[in-house]
Protein backbone atom coordinates (compact mmCIF):
# COMPACT_ATOMS: atom_id res chain seq x y z
CA UNK A 1 0.00 0.00 0.00
CA UNK A 2 1.43 3.37 -1.03
CA UNK A 3 1.34 5.94 1.73
CA UNK A 4 1.15 9.58 0.64
CA UNK A 5 3.86 11.74 2.14
CA UNK A 6 2.51 14.09 4.78
CA UNK A 7 3.72 17.57 5.66
CA UNK A 8 5.04 17.10 9.19
CA UNK A 9 5.38 19.92 11.69
CA UNK A 10 7.90 19.44 14.48
CA UNK A 11 7.70 21.57 17.63
CA UNK A 12 10.58 21.33 20.08
CA UNK A 13 8.81 21.19 23.42
CA UNK A 14 12.09 20.96 25.31
CA UNK A 15 15.74 20.73 24.33
CA UNK A 16 17.49 20.36 27.70
CA UNK A 17 19.13 17.44 29.43
CA UNK A 18 17.87 15.65 32.54
CA UNK A 19 18.16 18.67 34.87
CA UNK A 20 17.18 21.35 32.38
CA UNK A 21 18.70 24.81 32.03
CA UNK A 22 19.00 26.62 34.36
CA UNK A 23 19.97 23.79 36.67
CA UNK A 24 18.85 24.15 40.26
CA UNK A 25 21.43 25.82 42.53
CA UNK A 26 23.89 26.43 39.69
CA UNK A 27 25.92 29.61 39.27
CA UNK A 28 27.20 28.55 35.86
CA UNK A 29 27.11 31.51 33.43
CA UNK A 30 24.81 29.65 31.03
CA UNK A 31 22.38 28.95 33.88
CA UNK A 32 22.41 32.66 34.72
CA UNK A 33 21.92 33.73 31.09
CA UNK A 34 19.01 36.05 30.25
CA UNK A 35 18.90 34.76 26.66
CA UNK A 36 15.64 32.86 26.16
CA UNK A 37 17.36 30.25 23.95
CA UNK A 38 19.57 29.29 26.90
CA UNK A 39 16.53 28.24 28.94
CA UNK A 40 15.76 24.60 28.20
CA UNK A 41 13.05 22.28 29.51
CA UNK A 42 13.50 18.50 29.38
CA UNK A 43 13.72 17.08 25.86
CA UNK A 44 10.57 16.27 23.91
CA UNK A 45 9.02 17.03 20.53
CA UNK A 46 5.48 17.34 19.21
CA UNK A 47 4.89 15.89 15.74
CA UNK A 48 1.72 17.01 14.01
CA UNK A 49 0.12 16.53 10.60
CA UNK A 50 -3.39 17.00 9.28
CA UNK A 51 -5.45 16.88 12.49
CA UNK A 52 -3.14 14.45 14.33
CA UNK A 53 -0.54 15.14 17.01
CA UNK A 54 1.88 12.84 18.85
CA UNK A 55 4.63 13.57 21.33
CA UNK A 56 7.94 11.77 21.69
CA UNK A 57 8.60 11.48 25.43
CA UNK A 58 6.58 12.93 28.26
CA UNK A 59 8.94 14.31 30.86
CA UNK A 60 8.48 16.30 34.08
CA UNK A 61 7.89 19.54 32.13
CA UNK A 62 5.07 18.08 30.00
CA UNK A 63 2.28 20.14 31.56
CA UNK A 64 4.21 23.36 31.16
CA UNK A 65 5.08 22.48 27.56
CA UNK A 66 1.47 21.72 26.62
CA UNK A 67 0.27 25.00 28.13
CA UNK A 68 3.03 27.04 26.49
CA UNK A 69 2.26 25.63 23.03
CA UNK A 70 -1.51 25.69 23.61
CA UNK A 71 -1.86 22.06 22.50
CA UNK A 72 -5.58 21.17 22.44
CA UNK A 73 -5.17 17.41 21.95
CA UNK A 74 -2.60 14.68 21.40
CA UNK A 75 -3.32 11.27 19.93
CA UNK A 76 -0.50 9.29 21.51
CA UNK A 77 2.98 9.20 23.06
CA UNK A 78 6.14 7.49 21.81
CA UNK A 79 8.67 6.81 24.56
CA UNK A 80 12.40 6.47 23.98
CA UNK A 81 13.30 4.92 27.37
CA UNK A 82 12.36 4.83 31.02
CA UNK A 83 14.48 7.59 32.56
CA UNK A 84 12.53 10.17 34.53
CA UNK A 85 13.37 13.12 32.27
CA UNK A 86 11.54 11.26 29.48
CA UNK A 87 8.63 9.71 31.39
CA UNK A 88 7.85 11.59 34.62
CA UNK A 89 4.99 13.55 33.07
CA UNK A 90 2.87 10.45 32.48
CA UNK A 91 0.19 11.49 34.98
CA UNK A 92 -0.29 14.80 33.15
CA UNK A 93 -1.84 12.90 30.24
CA UNK A 94 -5.08 12.98 32.26
CA UNK A 95 -6.73 16.00 30.57
CA UNK A 96 -6.22 14.43 27.15
CA UNK A 97 -7.55 11.09 28.41
CA UNK A 98 -10.72 12.88 29.49
CA UNK A 99 -11.17 13.78 25.81
CA UNK A 100 -10.13 10.62 23.94
CA UNK A 101 -10.28 7.91 26.61
CA UNK A 102 -7.32 5.51 26.60
CA UNK A 103 -4.13 7.22 25.43
CA UNK A 104 -2.06 5.04 23.08
CA UNK A 105 1.56 4.82 24.20
CA UNK A 106 4.39 3.16 22.26
CA UNK A 107 7.43 1.82 24.09
CA UNK A 108 9.72 -1.16 24.49
CA UNK A 109 9.05 -3.86 27.07
CA UNK A 110 11.75 -2.62 29.44
CA UNK A 111 10.23 0.85 29.55
CA UNK A 112 6.74 -0.59 30.05
CA UNK A 113 7.97 -2.73 32.96
CA UNK A 114 9.49 0.34 34.58
CA UNK A 115 6.36 2.46 34.15
CA UNK A 116 4.11 -0.30 35.49
CA UNK A 117 6.22 -0.34 38.65
CA UNK A 118 6.57 3.43 39.09
CA UNK A 119 3.00 4.32 38.07
CA UNK A 120 1.22 1.26 39.43
CA UNK A 121 -2.01 3.20 39.99
CA UNK A 122 -2.20 4.02 36.26
CA UNK A 123 -1.70 0.46 35.05
CA UNK A 124 -3.66 -1.33 37.77
CA UNK A 125 -6.70 -3.30 36.57
CA UNK A 126 -8.30 -3.50 40.01
CA UNK A 127 -9.53 -0.77 42.34
CA UNK A 128 -8.36 1.90 39.94
CA UNK A 129 -8.26 5.44 41.22
CA UNK A 130 -11.03 7.13 39.20
CA UNK A 131 -8.92 10.18 38.29
CA UNK A 132 -5.95 8.20 36.96
CA UNK A 133 -5.10 8.52 33.27
CA UNK A 134 -5.91 5.53 31.10
CA UNK A 135 -3.27 4.27 28.69
CA UNK A 136 -3.20 1.65 25.96
CA UNK A 137 0.31 0.17 25.90
CA UNK A 138 1.75 -0.89 22.53
CA UNK A 139 5.06 -2.72 22.87
CA UNK A 140 7.54 -1.77 20.16
CA UNK A 141 10.16 -4.18 18.84
CA UNK A 142 12.31 -3.87 15.73
CA UNK A 143 9.46 -3.93 13.25
CA UNK A 144 7.90 -0.78 11.79
CA UNK A 145 4.47 0.18 13.11
CA UNK A 146 1.81 2.78 12.36
CA UNK A 147 0.52 5.78 14.27
CA UNK A 148 -2.71 6.55 12.46
CA UNK A 149 -1.67 6.74 8.79
CA UNK A 150 2.09 7.22 9.28
CA UNK A 151 4.69 4.46 9.41
CA UNK A 152 7.23 4.65 12.24
CA UNK A 153 10.59 2.87 12.01
CA UNK A 154 12.21 2.12 15.39
CA UNK A 155 15.93 2.92 15.62
CA UNK A 156 17.82 0.98 18.29
CA UNK A 157 20.67 2.87 19.95
CA UNK A 158 22.65 2.52 23.16
CA UNK A 159 22.62 5.03 26.02
CA UNK A 160 25.73 3.66 27.66
CA UNK A 161 24.59 0.13 28.49
CA UNK A 162 20.87 0.96 28.28
CA UNK A 163 18.96 0.24 25.04
CA UNK A 164 17.04 3.28 23.83
CA UNK A 165 14.58 3.72 20.98
CA UNK A 166 14.80 6.43 18.37
CA UNK A 167 12.15 6.87 15.71
CA UNK A 168 12.12 7.60 11.99
CA UNK A 169 8.91 9.02 10.52
CA UNK A 170 9.09 9.64 6.79
CA UNK A 171 12.40 11.45 6.29
CA UNK A 172 12.69 12.77 9.85
CA UNK A 173 14.57 10.90 12.59
CA UNK A 174 14.55 11.67 16.32
CA UNK A 175 17.37 10.18 18.39
CA UNK A 176 18.10 11.11 21.96
CA UNK A 177 20.49 9.83 24.65
CA UNK A 178 22.70 8.21 22.00
CA UNK A 179 26.23 7.10 22.77
CA UNK A 180 26.65 4.24 20.27
CA UNK A 181 24.72 2.87 17.31
CA UNK A 182 25.38 -0.15 15.10
CA UNK A 183 25.95 -0.07 11.37
CA UNK A 184 22.66 -1.94 10.86
CA UNK A 185 20.71 0.78 12.66
CA UNK A 186 22.60 3.52 10.82
CA UNK A 187 21.33 2.01 7.58
CA UNK A 188 17.81 2.98 8.68
CA UNK A 189 18.90 6.63 8.65
CA UNK A 190 19.73 6.97 4.97
CA UNK A 191 18.36 9.88 2.91
CA UNK A 192 17.09 11.92 5.85
CA UNK A 193 15.74 15.41 5.37
CA UNK A 194 16.02 16.15 9.09
CA UNK A 195 18.03 14.47 11.84
CA UNK A 196 17.37 15.42 15.46
CA UNK A 197 20.05 14.07 17.80
CA UNK A 198 21.58 14.73 21.20
CA UNK A 199 24.73 16.81 21.72
CA UNK A 200 25.16 17.04 25.47
CA UNK A 201 28.29 19.09 26.09
CA UNK A 202 31.83 19.82 24.94
CA UNK A 203 33.57 17.28 27.18
CA UNK A 204 33.21 13.56 26.53
CA UNK A 205 30.42 11.82 28.44
CA UNK A 206 30.04 8.08 29.20
CA UNK A 207 26.43 7.76 27.97
CA UNK A 208 25.77 10.65 25.56
CA UNK A 209 27.27 12.06 22.39
CA UNK A 210 29.34 15.12 23.13
CA UNK A 211 29.46 17.85 20.49
CA UNK A 212 32.35 16.34 18.56
CA UNK A 213 30.77 12.87 18.47
CA UNK A 214 27.46 14.35 17.34
CA UNK A 215 29.19 16.25 14.52
CA UNK A 216 31.02 13.09 13.43
CA UNK A 217 27.71 11.22 13.41
CA UNK A 218 26.14 13.93 11.24
CA UNK A 219 29.07 13.73 8.84
CA UNK A 220 28.53 9.98 8.54
CA UNK A 221 24.74 10.03 8.17
CA UNK A 222 24.66 13.08 5.85
CA UNK A 223 21.12 14.38 6.50
CA UNK A 224 20.04 17.54 4.69
CA UNK A 225 19.61 19.34 8.02
CA UNK A 226 20.43 18.49 11.63
CA UNK A 227 19.12 19.90 14.90
CA UNK A 228 20.93 19.16 18.15
CA UNK A 229 18.90 18.64 21.31
CA UNK A 230 19.25 17.18 24.84
CA UNK A 231 21.70 19.95 25.62
CA UNK A 232 23.26 20.75 29.00
CA UNK A 233 24.59 24.06 30.25
CA UNK A 234 28.08 22.63 29.73
CA UNK A 235 27.70 22.91 25.96
CA UNK A 236 27.87 26.69 26.27
CA UNK A 237 25.79 29.69 25.25
CA UNK A 238 23.32 28.99 22.44
CA UNK A 239 24.32 31.97 20.32
CA UNK A 240 28.06 31.35 20.66
CA UNK A 241 27.94 27.63 19.85
CA UNK A 242 25.55 28.20 16.93
CA UNK A 243 28.14 30.36 15.17
CA UNK A 244 30.67 27.50 15.26
CA UNK A 245 28.48 24.81 13.69
CA UNK A 246 28.75 23.64 10.09
CA UNK A 247 26.27 24.69 7.44
CA UNK A 248 22.83 23.07 7.91
CA UNK A 249 23.62 22.01 11.50
CA UNK A 250 21.70 23.94 14.16
CA UNK A 251 21.11 24.02 17.89
CA UNK A 252 17.42 23.49 18.55
CA UNK A 253 15.74 25.61 21.21
CA UNK A 254 12.49 25.38 23.14
CA UNK A 255 9.55 26.44 21.01
CA UNK A 256 11.36 26.06 17.68
CA UNK A 257 9.02 24.91 14.89
CA UNK A 258 10.17 23.27 11.67
CA UNK A 259 8.41 21.52 8.80
CA UNK A 260 9.30 18.76 6.36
Amino acid sequence: MKIDKKLLKITFLGTGTSQGIPMIASNDPVCLSKEVKDKRLRSSVLISWDNKAYVIDCGPDFRQQMLREEVPLINGVLFTHEHADHTAGLDDLRPFCYIIGEMPIYLDQKTLDSLEQRFQYIFSKENRYPGAPSVQANVVGNAPFFIDDLEVIPINVMHGKLPVLGYRIQNIAYLTDVKTITAEEKDKLKSLDILIVNALRIEEHPTHFNLQEALEFVEEIQPKKTYFTHISHKLGFHNEISKKLPKNVFLAFDGLKIES
